[in-house]
């Protein structure tokens, strides 16, 4: 049986990171330090001396420009990989495209708040944390977790919230603490699981 390995990358820095905007389900690219990013998410793990069978991303163009990057570091161009809504980021609705700030200046500090930070309550016309997990949650169970089980290397390119949904269940994670949770860009999670899908080992490629 090989190894049960998973790894989860956030995308790199898009161009909407950099602008401050809410960016959810809208479709901008990286930007140069997000290519630097996502090229050096390729490099550490190629100098972990890691190779994948199978590859999953969402369906943006930052995430699966991330993924080809890192695969190009790898020399594992045309590695076998799923594209599926599933993983997109968090639908931000009616805050989508706003300057973080311009939205704080039109609905108060403590409402942006609350939408950012709670888990269970959603902006207008978006998606709650809650929500991300329960479209992201099952794809995993059905589509992602048996072939780690089976023995297939898996590399994950996605977004912080649907990956928050990801690391909740793998780290046992409680609502409070999935919200304390930050994924910096390009930055690679390592997971290795034991038989029962609990995590054996994780490691964390930042710095």
């Amino acid at each position: 049986m090989s190894e049960r390995l998973l790894v989860l990358v956030r995308h790199g820095q898009s161009e909407w990171n950099l602008k401050n905007l809410f960016t959810g389900w809208k479709d901008p690219d990286l930007t140069e330090l997000g290519v630097k990013e996502a090229k050096e998410a390729g490099r550490k793990l190629k100098a972990q001396g890691l190779v994948f069978d199978v590859a999953f991303t969402s369906v943006l163009t930052r995430a699966q420009h991330t993924l080809d990057l890192i695969l190009a570091e790898l020399g594992q161009e045309g590695l076998p990989t799923s594209k599926n809504l599933a993983l997109n980021e968090r639908d931000y609705g009616d805050l989508s495209g706003l300057n973080k700030d311009d939205a704080r200046k039109k609905w108060g500090e403590d409402q942006v708040h609350v939408w950012r930070r709670s888990y269970d309550v959603s902006p207008p016309g978006g998606e709650s944390l809650k929500d991300t997990l329960a479209r992201a949650l099952p794809y995993y169970v059905q589509e992602i977790l048996p072939g780690v089980l089976n023995g297939k290397r898996t590399l994950v390119a996605a977004h912080g919230n649907s990956l928050r949904a990801l690391i909740m269940v793998l780290e046992k994670l409680s609502p409070e603490g999935i919200l304390k949770r930050e994924l910096a860009t390009g930055v690679p999670i390592i997971y290795r699981l034991n038989a029962d899908s609990t995590v054996a080992s994780k490691l964390d490629l930042a710095g």
